[in-house]
């Protein structure tokens, strides 16, 4: 198995994550669009960088990547067994890819004044889920799970992102973080980029 990945792209580092909550042996390529292999853009039909290769199969889409992974590599389960509980699960990771990594882009970009609304905009979603952070250990859960594959990645990224959370109302956010951060699977998940990044 082998995943392509920029090192600085949140939603491959939650990929990255699962990968290594599983404990799958993987060779990990980092790449930039700017060093990308060019039998690359023949895997990808969106040219993108993120892409999983297992044999024959090859995955573009970090959502089917994480599901797939999960059901290749049953243990630990990163999914709930219920129907109910499937579904919203894949509805929060559909909310937090809709709301927030959309984001991310414009957080990257050139433009100061939309990257400027785009830190409100992403402060203000996390804020709203508040509460269920200081709830439990896991977001709307009692197990680890997909969900916060995604969210770490983009917690972890706050400082780097311009991004600062009010201390009152952001505590239980980054309790929540601080948490989870010290599991082996997110240490092990960090590239050489993440790595010097600071909660």
């Amino acid at each position: 198995m082998a995943i392509y990945a920029d090192p600085e792209d949140p939603i491959g580092h939650a990929v990255r994550i699962v990968l290594a909550e599983k404990d799958v042996t993987v060779e990990v390529n980092y790449v930039t669009e700017d060093s990308k292999p060019e039998d690359l853009n023949d895997l990808n039909p969106y040219q993108r960088i993120l892409t999983l290769i297992d044999r024959d199969l090859v995955l573009y889409d970090a959502q089917i990547m994480m599901e797939y992974l999960d059901e290749r590599y049953p243990h630990p389960p990163l999914m709930p067994v219920d129907p109910v509980s499937r579904a919203n699960n894949r509805q929060i990771r559909y909310r937090i890819a809709q709301d927030l990594y959309e984001l991310v882009p414009v957080l990257r970009g050139d433009d100061a004044k939309a990257a400027d609304e785009a830190r409100r905009v992403m402060r203000d979603h996390l804020l709203s889920f508040a509460p269920i952070f200081s709830a439990s250990t896991y977001f709307l859960s009692e197990e680890f799970s997909l969900v916060d594959c995604c969210l770490l990645p983009l917690l972890w990224r706050l400082d780097h992102y311009g991004i600062k959370l009010p201390p009152a109302t952001g505590r239980g956010i980054m309790k929540y973080a601080e948490t989870l951060i010290r599991r082996d699977s997110f240490r092990a998940s960090l590239s050489p980029f993440e790595r010097k990044l600071k909660l």
